[in-house]
């Protein structure tokens, strides 16, 4: 199955990485964010968790390596969803992918949030990660005839 026939377009992630008070984001080249500096993140490939396209998609478009933590955010309506992680880094360094961005940095959260160039949905996803509120991955076994259940819930 090609590359394009193996995305579902009504199911994307993102998530936001942020170390040694510092947020990774990338510059975007295309669409309604072209030049914009955003959080990394794309869509899910069919049999593909979330936490997994989290994964693939900012080792794709910024050569590091993250751990989904928890979802700090949802965003949706009736044609698609988005849901936001907070994650860790475990390692690489940042690059751009010379496609979908055009630089990956480490900024300064305190500059990332005074920014004009940071849409405000990024703002608000730096903010609620570093809120420390979020609905954190609960172990509970469930499958349905598509698989395992990823639950998260408020402790």
């Amino acid at each position: 199955m090609a590359a394009e026939e193996n995305t579902n377009w009504s199911q994307s992630v993102t998530g936001i990485v942020i170390r040694d008070n510092k947020v990774l984001l990338a510059r975007h080249t295309y669409g309604p964010g072209k030049g914009k500096l955003i959080v990394p993140g794309g869509y899910v490939k069919w049999q593909e968790s979330p936490q997994e396209a989290l994964k693939r998609e900012y080792m794709e478009e910024t050569g590091v390596a993250v751990e989904p933590l928890d979802v700090i955010g949802i965003r949706f309506n009736q044609k698609d969803w988005y849901v936001a992680f907070r994650a860790e880094y475990k390692g690489g360094r940042a690059v751009s992918d010379g496609d979908e961005n055009s630089e990956v940095l480490w900024l300064d959260v305190e500059e990332a949030l005074s920014r004009e160039d940071v849409p405000d949905l990024t703002k608000k996803l730096i903010q609620s990660a570093l809120s420390g509120k979020s609905m954190k991955h609960i172990d509970y076994k469930g499958t349905t005839r598509y698989g395992e259940y990823s639950f998260y819930s408020f402790e």
